[in-house]
């Protein structure tokens, strides 16, 4: 079972774990989310940072059992959890997110992100979409950020290979463990309902990074 995540890992750039945590959990874990953003400042960009440094429950998800284990079979035993976010879109934060690859934000080590579906997810409430094999090169992120909706670092939706690309659509519990380099964006959410989903990053702990300051929460995996 590690060899074919691994295996897979390597030629895709990503890894999709079906039903990683039951509906009961992931009810718990928007509820706690709500009730945090409820009790913070959140900007219009649909992005909250920071779930972990505010909650156990969110600290207990970032080392479940099956997902550590999932990580240690593509980065080795030493996965340190560096942060975590909450990506809220509604009927008010409703825009999709533009091609990019995570990597540009942090450079250092390459990381692993995991994105967790906290509602089901359809290319009609903003599914991610997914360029198989693209986590093999780093690309230059030189489209235009005109908005206040976060993504700096983005690419002109025409350099991307339209045949190439995938969709993931999910159900609530599901989660893609991906690469940093992996390309990726998102449909926009014009359901009208919620469309919610936590996504951790993880590192090799073996790896040399500088202090990322949004990683004060940060911790090894057992």
């Amino acid at each position: 079972m590690t060899d074919s995540i691994k295996d897979m890992f390597d030629t895709q750039g990503y890894v999709i774990v079906k039903r990683l945590f039951s509906e009961e959990e992931i009810d718990r874990l928007k509820t706690e989310a709500k009730d945090i953003l409820s009790r913070n400042a959140v900007d219009g960009s649909g992005v909250y940072l920071g779930l972990t440094a505010a909650s156990p429950l969110f600290k207990e998800a970032a080392a479940a059992p099956r997902l550590s284990r999932a990580l240690k079979a593509i980065l080795g035993d030493d996965v340190v959890f560096l942060s975590d976010k909450i990506v809220f879109k509604n009927a008010s934060t409703d825009f999709g997110s533009p091609w990019h690859q995570d990597y540009s934000y942090w450079h250092g080590s390459h990381k692993l992100s995991v994105w967790i579906a906290l509602d089901d997810a359809t290319p009609e409430n903003g599914c991610l979409r997914l360029v198989p094999g693209s986590h093999n090169e780093t690309v230059t992120h030189d489209g235009e950020a005109p908005d206040d909706k976060g993504f700096v670092y983005r690419l002109d939706e025409a350099s991307i290979d339209a045949s190439r690309i995938v969709d993931f659509p999910a159900a609530k519990g599901d989660a893609l463990v991906f690469h940093d380099l992996l390309l990726h964006a998102s449909y926009p959410n014009v359901s009208g309902a919620d469309r919610w989903a936590l996504i951790s990053t993880y590192k090799d702990g073996r790896q040399p990074d500088p202090d990322y300051s949004w990683a004060h929460a940060a911790f090894a995996l057992t």
